[in-house]
C-alpha cells in the first residue's frame, strides 16, 4: 500500500468515525441535491435523527470519489454508524421498512423517535 493510499484510508477512517451517524450525500440535509440523498435525510428525520455529521460530496471531488473507493460501494449517498458502513438509500429504506433501522440506531446509542410514537399510540 502506497503512502497516499494509507493516508487516504486514514483520512476516511477519521471522517466516518467523526459522529455516531455520518452521511455522505449530494447537497446538505436542509437542501438535498438528489432524490436518493433526500430520501436518506427524510428517513433519518422520521427516526428523530437530525444531529449527524454530513459531507456534501458535490463540494469535494476527493471525498466524492474517495468514499466510494473506501467503502467499495459505487453510489452516493452513503450512511455510516459508529464508523461502520450501513449502506445507501435502498438499504436504509429497507432497514426502515423492516424495523432494522430502529435496532441499528439503538446499537449506536440513538433512540428512534418512532419508538416514542409507538409508546404514545399504545398509551391512548
Amino acid at each position: 500500500m502506497s503512502d497516499k493510499t494509507a493516508e487516504d484510508r486514514q483520512y476516511f477512517n477519521d471522517l466516518v468515525k467523526a459522529d455516531k451517524v455520518v452521511v455522505f450525500m449530494k447537497g446538505i440535509p436542509e437542501q438535498p441535491m438528489c432524490g436518493f440523498s433526500n430520501a436518506v435525510v427524510q428517513i433519518l428525520r422520521m427516526h428523530g435523527v437530525d444531529n449527524y455529521k454530513y459531507h456534501n460530496v458535490l463540494d469535494d471531488q476527493h471525498i466524492r470519489q474517495g468514499i466510494k473507493t473506501y467503502s467499495d460501494w459505487p453510489t452516493i449517498p452513503q450512511v455510516y454508524m459508529n464508523g461502520e458502513f450501513v449502506g445507501g438509500c435502498d438499504i436504509l429504506l429497507q432497514m426502515h421498512r423492516e424495523g432494522d433501522l430502529i435496532e441499528k440506531l439503538t446499537e449506536v446509542g440513538i433512540r428512534s423517535a418512532l419508538l416514542d410514537k409507538d409508546d404514545n399510540e399504545a398509551a391512548n
